[in-house]
């Protein structure tokens, strides 16, 4: 269609088409109606489907290749080349920092503060123990010998690891106690008997003796088949009414 318009002689007509155009790419497309500027976008994806050669009199500045199609300025990845990696860049910089530091004092406290950092991003990437010296002697050879602490410094490793999040405690909510005591008053005067219920089997017969001792039954109705004894009852009573005797 956009084609079509194209190739039409006047700019009546191309005028008269391409609003048509415009308001069915509108209806193919509702979910542009929500965008900011959505007319201006649809004039502009038409121009972009004519390669920018149809001549239209537009009611937004007539989109070009230079505005729509420009390529996005690359970004510099920074190349710094690093004596001691497991240092990282940062570090140097902290100790270009330290180094133009006028006021000694100040500038034996940052030292300080960076041979801990330092001993500190040793241990993360190797996993080892370090000796304050080690980490005293490197501080020296990167700030070129201006940087150095007395003898007998002790560095404090520190640790900037948090705790995992499984690990985190939500609340001051106690460990759930299994008290039955307190449902007494609940249960109508009932006490509660099925404490460590699910970890004990029933009995085979005591419980079922109880129940049909106070019932008036027998007291082994568990393990009986109630047809088979139903019949052995019926054959006595048959017997015992025919007189019969056994020998």
């Amino acid at each position: 269609m956009v084609n079509y318009i194209c190739d039409l002689p006047t700019k009546e007509e191309r005028n008269k088409y391409a609003q048509v155009v415009i308001d069915m790419m509108g209806v193919l497309n509702p979910h542009l109606r929500d965008v900011a500027d959505f007319k201006h976008k649809l004039w502009d994806h038409l121009q972009i489907i004519s390669d920018f050669t149809i001549d239209v009199d537009s009611p937004y500045p007539t989109a070009t290749p230079e505005l729509v199609k420009h390529e996005p300025e690359l970004l510099s990845y920074p190349q710094h080349r690093i004596k001691y990696k497991h240092y990282g860049f940062t570090v140097e910089k902290m100790i270009n920092k330290a180094i133009s530091i006028t006021d000694d004092e100040k500038r034996q406290k940052m030292a300080l503060s960076i041979a801990n950092f330092m001993k500190m991003a040793y241990t993360t990437w190797n996993k080892d123990a370090v000796a304050d010296e080690f980490i005293i002697q490197d501080l020296a050879e990167l700030s070129s010998q201006v940087l150095q602490l007395p003898e007998g410094t002790v560095l404090t490793k520190l640790d900037f690891k948090s705790a995992p999040p499984g690990n985190r405690i939500k609340g001051n909510n106690p460990t759930p106690t299994n008290n039955n005591s307190g449902h007494s008053s609940n249960n109508h005067g009932r006490s509660n008997n099925n404490t460590n219920s699910n970890n004990r089997r029933p009995s085979g017969t005591n419980s079922f003796q109880k129940r049909s001792n106070s019932s008036g039954g027998s007291t082994n109705n568990s393990n009986r088949r109630p047809y088979q004894n139903n019949n052995n009852s019926n054959n006595n009573n048959n017997n015992s009414n025919s007189g019969y005797k056994r020998g």
